[in-house]
């Protein structure tokens, strides 16, 4: 009798072992009911463990920091081992850091990619070893291998901001010509792309009408993009411009800056290169916290906030329900307990190869009007007893 409970002990420690991160709790905390378990089917590596590879492309931009953080706890929270890489912008440095992952167990992979059309080799080797992916915040472009992507509707982001700009020139009822100039994002971020769409395309009726004047005559996607989004390039080309197309009595009536590091660089270059007196119309994205005070100065008119938590508790149901061998789908939206909206869309987001089902969130207009209640009386943002601002979430 003795021997068969040591045996029957033995057999429970080792399948206990051996389950690992097989069978386990989910957190309530993104959206699952807290009866539901986490269990690995046909993964990549049989070895116990759940394995999860977070890649972000840098740790310039705050908000990559701020996700990827916040990332790993969430799936830290249901007892997933998570490898969080961040490659510097540099497009090898996260090709070796997804096939450090894929060499390390990973069971899924969530790519923020640098170039969202330089990894397909890489992806393929990841779909060989039957590892999932999630293109967060970026779509992956040119590759089979995707299963889902998760982001912001990111063409409504150009839409309100172009609406801003529209609002505060008030030009649906103007007597007289404006002068705008455009910034747009990273070349290689597809996301730039949709920004641009959307902004260009609600304010294209002005500029056809002559309502809206560009003197540098530069509209092009390319001609306006920002590599890598840097801050120092935007200020530079912004007073090029100033320089060359804005002489003295020459107004410049609104920038229309793709975020907040470009929107960043372009209030630089007004202070340093713009020598009229009226109040520039400077638009931008993401909430950054340098961008937050040039809200509340009166040099930034706007920023569209996309509470990227959200995005993150998305992403980290999703992971948890691919993990669970199921294939989600809109019902993964009616099953969830989250608190704010979002869209499945099966239609719009084709990476060259393949349409890639999303998940899509909204993104919101900040302003010094609603700047308190959507972002620090909601907890995104607090100050400290100095009163400095600093993020919360």
């Amino acid at each position: 009798m003795m021997k068969t409970k040591r045996l029957f002990a033995i057999s429970l420690l080792f399948f206990l072992i051996i389950a690992g991160c097989s069978s386990k709790k989910t957190n309530t905390d993104v959206g699952r009911n807290d009866t539901q378990k986490v269990k690995i089917e046909d993964t990549h590596s049989d070895d116990g463990r759940t394995v999860v590879g977070i890649s972000m492309p840098d740790m310039l931009l705050e908000r990559w920091n701020r996700d990827g953080l916040f990332l790993k706890e969430q799936f830290e929270k249901n007892d997933c081992e998570v490898i969080l890489r961040y490659a510097n912008n540099l497009i090898d440095t996260q090709v070796n850091d997804l096939r450090d992952m894929i060499n390390s167990g990973a069971d899924l992979l969530v790519i923020t990619a640098v170039d969202g059309a330089a990894l397909s080799d890489i992806l393929d080797e990841a779909a060989e070893a039957n590892i999932k992916i999630i293109a967060y915040d970026r779509l992956l472009m040119d590759t089979e291998a995707v299963d889902y992507y998760v982001s912001f509707d990111n063409y409504q982001v150009g839409v309100l901001q172009a609406n801003y700009v529209i609002d505060a020139l008030s030009l649906d009822s103007a007597e007289k010509s404006f002068n705008i100039e455009f910034v747009s994002g990273d070349p290689v971020d597809n996301n730039a792309r949709f920004f641009y769409g959307g902004a260009m395309d609600t304010l294209k009726p002005y500029i056809d009408s002559g309502t809206l004047n560009v003197m540098s005559n530069q509209t092009g996607f390319y001609e306006t993009s920002t590599a890598q989004w840097s801050t120092d390039l935007a200020q530079q080309r912004l007073q090029i411009i100033l320089n060359s197309y804005y002489p003295s009595g020459t107004i410049l009536d609104a920038v229309l800056c793709a975020n907040d590091s470009t929107a960043l660089g372009a209030a630089r270059a007004l202070e340093a290169d713009y020598s009229e007196k009226n109040p520039v119309v400077l638009t931008g994205q993401d909430g950054d916290i340098a961008n937050i005070y040039n809200i509340f100065d009166g040099v930034q008119s706007m920023t569209v906030f996309k509470a990227m938590d959200n995005e993150s508790v998305v992403t980290a149901d999703l992971g948890l329900a691919i993990l669970s061998g199921s294939k989600p789908d809109a019902d993964l939206i009616d099953t969830s307990n989250w608190d704010f909206p979002c869209d499945y869309n099966t239609t719009d987001y084709d990476n060259g190869v393949r349409v890639v089902s999303s998940y899509l969130l909204q993104p919101i207009t900040i302003t010094l009007d609603n700047i308190e209640e959507e972002l620090f009386d909601t907890g995104y943002y607090s100050r400290n007893s100095a009163g400095l601002i600093y993020a919360v979430k």
